[in-house]
């Protein structure tokens, strides 16, 4: 009997599973996303999935691209972009909303639109706003897609690292000092926002690292230490976000801990350690992707702190309401605590990326840890859970 002939229902079994792997955005991470998204089109199992790529332009245009994650790779210190992998300037991808249909259409200016099949999974790899945030999450959620990763709630908090510090608190976990400065403070009295940052820098010492609240991969982070380069480095973490944050400098081990949920719910990783970077002030983007700096896996950390530093990971996981991966990054402070940095609920998947490093160490290859990541997300549904 031809497959033609089978009822729909079982011609739906014997497909195999399609995977949208959406990449790019309108965020400033843009360049590194289509990176990740090289790593992962390479992981997927071709004989067990289907892969459609989506590309989301800086303007955020949905584009439809290539499948060559060969284009996707930093080339002489210059990230790429989704405009240089769209098979169209002006052609657009559209997901239906309608949670009875999970069928993706493609449309260009003075043509027909043309369908591309039915999605079954959503691997998001957009890392910061406009798609790491809970937008994306979302949009999927009112669409029906199951998807990778964290839920609506959980991105966004992961993505605020002021509300991400509020839900740790209050769930206990051990967090360093910190000031909030929001935009409508830096609008309307810049003068006392300034003196709430030198009166903390007169409690906690300098230097200060200022930080867009909601951002990543380093975008817009500049150690300050003395008040004569705030302004500066204000103005810089607010070209990327009105509301940022100031840290005060913890003295110790940066330590990092991946967390994957099995059946039986989230394990955490062998831990990561991410060394002194000499070459930089601090583990900025250019130390993480440009210049390639290592971390050393797994951690040269005693039973004891090893055993501690995944029991937070994991607790940071359940205490933001996360699903499928968070990679949680700490301090191991010079009086032997562990405080906590923050999380990302979708982590670099570069293929030095440490969350996949992590894992590796922990007897999960890329291949694999892709694998059931997707698996994860089909079993699980969407809605309220």
């Amino acid at each position: 009997m031809s497959s033609e002939n089978l009822p729909q229902s079982t011609e739906q079994q014997l497909r195999k599973p399609r995977v949208a792997v959406v990449f790019g955005g309108r965020s400033s991470e843009h360049g590194i996303s289509v990176v990740t998204a090289g790593a992962v089109l390479n992981a997927i199992d071709r004989t067990k999935y289907d892969v459609l790529p989506i590309g989301i332009t800086t303007d955020g245009r949905w584009a439809l691209t290539a499948d060559e994650p060969e284009r996707m790779g930093i080339t002489d210190r210059k990230m790429p972009d989704v405009a240089q992998l769209a098979e169209s300037d002006e052609g657009g991808v559209v997901l239906s909303v309608d949670p009875g249909s999970r069928e993706v259409v493609y449309s260009e200016p003075g043509s027909v639109p043309k369908a591309l099949g039915e999605v079954d999974v959503v691997f998001p790899v957009l890392h910061g706003p406009y798609g790491e945030d809970g937008t994306l999450q979302g949009l999927l959620e009112l669409s029906g897609v199951p998807y990778v990763g964290a839920g609506v709630l959980a991105s966004a908090v992961g993505q605020d690292k002021e509300y991400m510090k509020r839900v740790f608190i209050s769930f206990g976990l051990p967090v360093g000092p910190y000031v909030v400065v929001r935009p409508r403070e830096w609008d309307n009295d810049p003068q006392g926002a300034r003196k709430r940052i030198t009166d903390f820098a007169g409690e906690h010492g300098w230097p200060l690292f200022i930080k867009p609240a909601r951002a990543g991969s380093s975008i817009g982070i500049t150690k300050v230490d003395d008040a004569s380069g705030l302004d500066e480095a204000i103005e810089e973490a607010r070209r990327h976000d009105p509301k940022f944050l100031v840290e005060s400098l913890l003295r110790g081990r940066e330590i990092e801990c991946g967390v994957l949920e099995f059946e039986d719910g989230p394990r955490a990783s062998v831990p990561a350690e991410i060394p002194p970077v000499t070459s930089h002030d601090f583990y900025d983007f250019e130390a993480k992707y440009i210049d390639a700096a290592s971390g050393i896996v797994p951690a040269p950390l005693t039973d004891e702190e090893t055993a501690e530093v995944q029991r937070l990971a994991v607790e940071a996981f359940e205490a933001a309401s996360c699903e499928g991966l968070v990679r949680a990054d700490f301090f191991l402070t010079e009086d032997g605590g562990f405080v906590i940095n923050e999380i990302n609920t979708l982590p670099g998947f570069t293929p030095i990326s440490m969350y996949p490093r992590m894992w590796q160490e922990s007897g999960v290859s890329y291949p694999q840890l892709v694998d059931r990541l997707i698996q994860a997300a089909l079993d699980r549904p969407t809605g309220l859970r």
